[in-house]
């Protein structure tokens, strides 16, 4: 939850898709590095193919979609839209043949109205406290980030990837920051970066970003999704707007009004529904 406002920090001098490509091609080399050295045995031209499907849907689309919409809306309702991946997570999995529970739906719909809840302020917070509308473009960006990153979480438990797990995750930053670098490159952002513009607070976003936002959490995130199922993995998005929201509040200058407070108790309600209808079907 709290890369939302690093993104939101670090895009205010670094242009987004190079930042996010810095991000994930300086994780991943590190990571792909270790992981050579530790013995891993090189891999092969199909796992590298689906590593860069698995890098292009989730970090290509996904968090690039995210970066680039930083600079048009708050991080609180970011994270607020991104929340809609438990809703593409059940749709996707019932269009291929796997019909959630009654119960599985109703805390993914319970969740979701406490999103809708959290929309009202973060809407406020992203014109800069007017009460505008939420900037349409960037709401469409991220809604498609959503539905990326939803297709990608699913692909990548059939897909094939390269052993250890810790190796496929590193080509997985890779390949999606080098689309990430051309895309950079194309836009223009490469161009408009100079070293001497930024910002001690975005580079300090960037580095956190790097070891926080994908050396730990994006791969955290990717094991999860072998060991658990993707409805139960994907409650995260739900928590992330508690956490995104009450660091706007106090690091961002958003402010949260008394609905905010339901809106998180509605939340934490559906994530416990999902999680109850997981835990019972594991039994």
């Amino acid at each position: 939850g709290s890369t939302y406002l690093a993104s939101k920090w670090g895009v205010k001098s670094i242009p987004p898709f190079a930042m996010a490509s810095m991000r994930f091609l300086l994780a991943g080399s590190a990571r792909y590095a270790f992981t050579r050295w530790r013995g891993a045995a090189a891999p092969t031209r199909r796992e590298w193919r689906d590593s860069a499907i698995v890098g292009g849907l989730l970090l290509f689309v996904g968090n690039g979609s995210v970066s680039w919409a930083s600079q048009r809306v708050s991080s609180g309702l970011a994270s607020v839209l991104v929340a809609t991946v438990p809703l593409w997570l059940v749709l996707c999995e019932a269009w291929q043949g796997k019909r959630p529970r009654l119960m599985q739906l109703l805390g993914v719909l319970v969740g979701l109205v406490g999103v809708g809840l959290l929309v009202i302020p973060s809407s406020r917070a992203a014109v800069g406290g007017n009460g505008s509308s939420v900037d349409p473009v960037g709401a469409a960006a991220l809604t498609l980030g959503s539905l990326s990153w939803t297709v990608g979480s699913l692909y990548s438990r059939a897909s094939q990837q390269a052993k250890p797990a810790a190796l496929a995750i590193a080509m997985q930053m890779l390949s999606g920051g080098i689309l990430l670098a051309l895309l950079a490159g194309v836009t223009g952002d490469w161009s408009r970066l100079h070293p001497t513009t930024v910002t001690i607070s975005s580079a300090l976003s960037l580095l956190y970003l790097i070891i926080f936002g994908s050396l730990i959490g994006f791969s955290t995130y990717m094991w999860l999704l072998k060991v658990a199922s993707p409805a139960a993995v994907g409650t995260y998005a739900y928590v992330n707007p508690l956490v995104a929201v009450l660091l706007g509040v106090a690091l961002g200058g958003e402010r949260l009004p008394a609905t905010a407070y339901l809106a998180m108790a509605v939340i934490v309600g559906g994530v416990a529904l999902v999680s109850l209808v997981d835990a019972s079907r594991r039994r």
